[in-house]
């Protein structure tokens, strides 16, 4: 997948719901697609005109997730890669006394 591209945006969404049945014909209404077919990047659009805050909670919740998921993974790793601290004084004294002979 191209990172800026994101492909979902160009899906036809299918009234299947009560809810997506009002949200395509407000849509389709608002944005007058050439195909009639209204999709998800239709919607997106008119949510970003016409309810800009719904989006903006959306987009804060996604990056508050992922920026603690890469601080979470970020730990992991280098807990895995790191010497705690009671190994690294067991080789330091191990180190120390060698020195010392």
């Amino acid at each position: 997948m191209n990172l800026g591209e994101n492909p979902t945006l160009s899906e036809k969404v299918e009234p299947d719901t009560e809810l997506k049945t009002w949200l395509v014909n407000y849509v389709g209404g608002k944005s007058k697609p050439e195909d009639n077919q209204v999709t998800v990047e239709n919607i997106v659009e008119v949510m970003a005109k016409d309810f800009p805050e719904f989006l903006m909670a959306i987009a804060e919740e996604n990056w508050i997730r992922g920026y603690h998921q890469a601080m979470v993974d970020l730990n992991e790793s280098q807990t895995k890669n790191s010497t705690t601290d009671k190994e690294w004084k067991e080789g330091y004294d191990d180190w120390k006394d060698k020195k010392d002979e």
